[in-house]
């Protein structure tokens, strides 16, 4: 069972001195000292109770969740809502003062075997996250066509223009994924998609309370 690792190790960043001016921002990527992820809750048919665990990386950069139960399948015979499952993921987050954060992208991964696309299938992922008490969201949505399948599947998207968390306020970071598949245009065809890992890549901006 994956369990949060408690690390002393900081990320890199350039501190202004005292007295410095912070109207100027600065982003960098990763997160600043200070930083922690202090639980995470899940919903949704892609991730029921037992079947997801996250993971912080030593250096806080980037927390990676990963999935026993997050597929989506489409073929004969098959409901129709089982071509779409979704997992809300929420992060509990401590953000230092003087700093925010933002997610930079996310990569998907699925093992072999669990990525197959007959000719004309398609699978859709999708994150899209935001925090607590803010209306501002940001969205990385990628489809891929068929046909493909069978290796080992590493894809990263990036939110192009990522939200950033209140200024030195700890919040709840909420994500929102979903994988889909369509047959509509091979109703014979049997496509499955599976994320077996989210990792998420933090990035980091000063900011004034």
């Amino acid at each position: 069972m994956l369990k949060l690792i408690v690390s002393l190790a900081l990320a890199s960043v350039t501190f202004a001195a005292p007295g410095a001016s912070l109207e100027r921002r600065v982003d960098f990527p990763g997160t600043p000292p200070g930083f922690s992820i202090t639980s995470l809750g899940v919903y949704g048919r892609g991730c029921p109770a037992g079947t997801t665990y996250y993971l912080l990386n030593r250096d806080k950069t980037a927390v990676t969740v990963t999935f026993s139960d997050f597929y989506a399948e489409a073929g004969p015979g098959i409901p129709i809502s089982s071509n779409r499952k979704a997992c809300q993921l929420a992060f509990g987050v401590i953000v230092p003062a003087g700093f925010s954060i933002s997610i930079s992208s996310v990569d998907y991964v699925s093992n072999r075997g669990s990525y197959l696309l007959d000719n004309e299938t398609t699978a859709t992922q999708q994150s899209t996250y935001y925090f607590q008490g803010e209306t501002d969201q940001a969205t990385a949505r990628s489809t891929l066509t068929g046909p493909a399948g069978g290796d080992d599947y590493t894809f990263r998207d990036a939110f192009v223009s990522p939200v950033t968390s209140p200024c030195g306020s700890d919040t709840v970071l909420y994500i929102n994924s979903d994988v889909r598949v369509s047959n509509s245009a091979n109703p014979k065809a049997w496509p499955l998609a599976m994320v077996t890992e989210l990792t998420f890549n933090f990035q980091s901006q000063t900011c004034e309370t």
